[in-house]
This record gives structure tokens, sequence and C-alpha cells, in this order.
């Protein structure tokens, strides 16, 4: 299967589930010590997603590292992606400690660099412990699903985002305040989702922090926008992820709930801020994020 999808991505789309599809193109192609290959799946973006990308750039660096596991990247995008052309992807070694690894990677198309990131692996250790509390919001399962979300809200929202909510997406996503979320009145520069993987992943603890890492990038450029009442998917809107760090704490499951509790301390220069503490359903925190990302308005003329 997996070879099927490197010659035709879009005819294998159609034949495989959206969860089957990501762990597909997360399957990086190896071409050389420390250089990889990677696809998009053709759903129709113009450019690149870029969890995906930040996703495959972390499977790229595990794939040089024996022994321990991830516990932060730091990103930034250069250059929008072309999802009709693979990614490669160079690992630089930078250093192999007792305790740490660190790892640089960074995605090129056509002779550019689009995107490069610097991961740091760390043998496991016992230590001193605290963690955030989460917020008090409903549970996942007594809030709406993404078919009951559609029957409610589909109508009063944009073409651009019933574009986005009719494709199938590897990414389950049940917002707390679906009205908020939703008809994006101005309010808190704050918001929370549950999400989690639309299907079974395998027991393997580094590929669930690569579909976190995907799922990290979707929503948290949107807390910075909540405030204002508008939407990364908006007309008059050019938004775009600048640079994104994550950590991870915890082990955890992406195929299970995960609360992405958001909030935004600051807009302004055309760029917000937008940073999240991603606990699991027993309340543990597991990852935290931070992301910079464009927000730059169109004027009307």
């Amino acid at each position: 299967m997996k070879t099927l999808l490197l010659k035709n991505l879009k005819e294998t789309h159609s034949i495989m589930s959206p969860v089957e599809t990501l762990l597909a193109i997360l399957d990086l192609e190896p071409l050389e010590k420390n250089l990889f290959r990677g696809h998009s799946p053709l759903t129709g973006w113009k450019r690149v997603f870029g969890g995906l990308v930040i996703a495959q750039a972390l499977m790229a660096a595990i794939r040089t590292v024996e022994g321990r596991r991830p516990h932060s990247l730091h990103a930034y995008f250069l250059l929008p992606g072309d999802p009709t052309i693979p990614i490669l992807y160079e690992v630089e070694r930078i250093r192999d400690g007792k305790s740490f690894t660190t790892r640089r990677v960074v995605a090129i198309q056509r002779g550019a660099a689009i995107f490069a990131m610097s991961a740091s692996f760390q043998v496991h250790e016992e230590g001193l412990h605290h963690e955030a509390t989460p917020p008090a919001v409903p549970r996942p399962e007594d809030l709406p699903d993404e078919a009951a979300l559609k029957r409610l809200y589909f109508d009063r929202i944009s073409p651009n985002r019933q574009a986005y909510w009719q494709r199938e997406r590897p990414i389950e996503l049940r917002p707390v305040d679906p009205e908020g979320y939703f008809l994006r009145k101005p309010t808190r520069p704050e918001q929370h989702v549950w999400f989690r993987a639309t299907g079974r992943l395998p027991e393997d603890a580094a590929l669930h922090a690569c579909v976190l890492a995907y799922a990290s990038d979707m929503t948290l450029l949107d807390s910075a926008m909540v405030p204002h009442g508008k939407s990364v998917a908006d007309a008059d809107m050019q938004p775009a992820s600048l640079d994104h760090a994550l950590w991870f704490h915890e082990d955890f499951r992406a195929d299970q709930w995960l609360l992405f509790a958001q909030d935004s301390p600051w807009s302004g220069h055309a760029r917000g801020l937008g940073r999240g503490l991603i606990f699991n359903a027993a309340g543990h925190l597991v990852a935290s994020c931070m992301q910079e990302g464009l927000l730059r308005q169109h004027q009307s003329a």
C-alpha cells in the first residue's frame, strides 16, 4: 500500500481512510543516510498543511535516534509548501550526548528550504513533578460530534469553512463552545477543543507524538482571532504559521481524547500568538505548545 501511495497519492487517497493516509505519509521514504522523502495528500489545498510538515520533520528526526523519545521541538515556516510535489527532509545530527540528543531538520522543495526545525530527545529519567490543572469543561462524549455540528452550523458558516468541514480528516474535533467556534462572535481570547485521531493507531509512542504534532497546528492560530470575531478561513484574512514550539511531557495516545486548552495573550503588527496546554481525558498534562502566526487582514476596496 505504501508503494502504491508513493506512485499515485490521489488515486490511493480514495481507497484509504484519512487515518490510513496519514500513517502512510508519515512513513517517510529513506533516500540516503539522514535524507528522507515525504508526500502530501492531494485534497485540493493550495499549500501543504503546516502540521503535516511538522509531523514529517519530527518523524525524519526520530528515524535517526535510537532509545530516546522527543521532548521538544522548535520550528520555523519559511515558505509555503507545494502539495503536488515531494518534500525532502535533511537531518543534521547535531549532538548525541549521554542524556540528550539534538537533531536539526530542513524541509526542501525545488532546492529551497521551506521549513527548519530543531528537535531534542532525552533518555527516560525520574525527577520532581508538578503539572497544571485542566479547565473545567464538558467531556467530549457530552459534546456534539462532527455530524451533529454540521447539522447545527454548516449552513451558517462561510463557503471556505464549509469546504473544510466537508473533507474527511484524520483528526476529529469537538469544540467545547461550538457556537463560539463556528459563529465567531468576539469573546475572550481563548478556546478549548477536544481532539483525537479518527481511527486506531499502532502501538508506537513516536508515531503518537507525530500525530499530536500534526494536530497541534490545526486550531492554535485561531485562538488569536477569537477576540476579533475572525477565523483563519475568512476570505479577508491571510493567515500563516510563522513558528511553532511543542513540548512533550508524558506518555499519551493520540487516538484517545485529548483536550487542547488554548489562549492568546497578544496580537498585533499582523501577527498573533497562541499558546496551548494538552491534557488527556484523565486530566494529566501531556504536552504544551506555542505558535506565532501571520494574521494579515486584506483591506476592503
